[in-house]
């Protein structure tokens, strides 16, 4: 018998935070047609930015998965909201990421492994994904990284 979504979560040592409400004129998430689209998530912590910066000038590749690792749990984390129940997850059908890179930075795809790896781990199979990485000139707030996620729902 495989482990409940609670149960990896537990053996991660991940204890979701409290949904962040929204910054701006939108909602966090939409459930439509068996659908949760969940709003960009920034690497909140304790209602703070915890990794800020541009990738390739001062911020490095491994300071970037961590950062991509907590917009995943942030992304969980407003599921958890949305459904009331994470088991109600069929399946993780896209993550896109946005990383805020320099110029000539190349590496977004390792960067947004932190998202991926981690929504793998918690989710197994029903956490492989379709994926963009993304670079972009700036996030909000000055975040170094800022995903979004797509997600069937059982009925």
């Amino acid at each position: 018998m495989s482990q409940s979504i609670a149960e990896r979560l537990a053996t991660l040592k991940i204890a979701l935070p409290q949904a962040a409400a929204p910054a701006a004129n939108y909602v966090p998430t939409v459930l439509h047609g068996g659908m949760l689209y969940i709003s960009g998530q920034l690497p909140m912590q304790d209602g703070k930015v915890a990794f800020l910066g541009t990738l390739g000038a001062g911020t490095e590749v491994a300071e970037g998965q961590a950062a991509a690792r907590l917009c995943a749990i942030n992304i969980l984390a407003q599921a958890q909201t949305a459904l009331g129940d994470l088991e109600r997850i069929d399946q993780v059908l896209r993550l896109t990421g946005f990383v805020n890179s320099a110029p000539d930075f190349d590496a977004h795809p390792a960067v947004i492994n932190g998202a991926s790896d981690l929504i793998a781990d918690v989710l197994g199979e029903r956490g492989q994904h379709t994926r963009a990485a993304v670079g972009v000139a700036n996030l909000p707030f000055g975040a170094a990284v800022e995903v979004d996620a797509i997600i069937a729902v059982k009925a």
